[in-house]
């Protein structure tokens, strides 16, 4: 779980975040809590949830690369 040495550096970033299972998810990353991710994520309107992910189904967390507008 190498993706675990990066949480500090990515805390309160917008994030994505890869599974196992070959699916993947974005948001704010809040921290981790009992071997648990926790992101922030968009769900419609003006509402957001919290939503927790097992450390062992994560392949990777990513960063949110910068916007290049030309």
């Amino acid at each position: 779980m190498q993706w675990l040495q990066k949480i500090p550096y990515l805390t309160n970033q917008p994030i994505g975040v890869s599974f196992m299972n070959g699916t993947g998810t974005s948001g704010i990353l809040c921290g981790t809590s009992d071997q648990k991710l926790l992101v922030l994520e968009y769900l419609y309107h003006s509402q957001f949830a919290l939503k927790q992910y097992d450390f062992v189904t994560i392949q990777d967390v990513h960063a949110f690369p910068p916007c290049q507008l030309n």
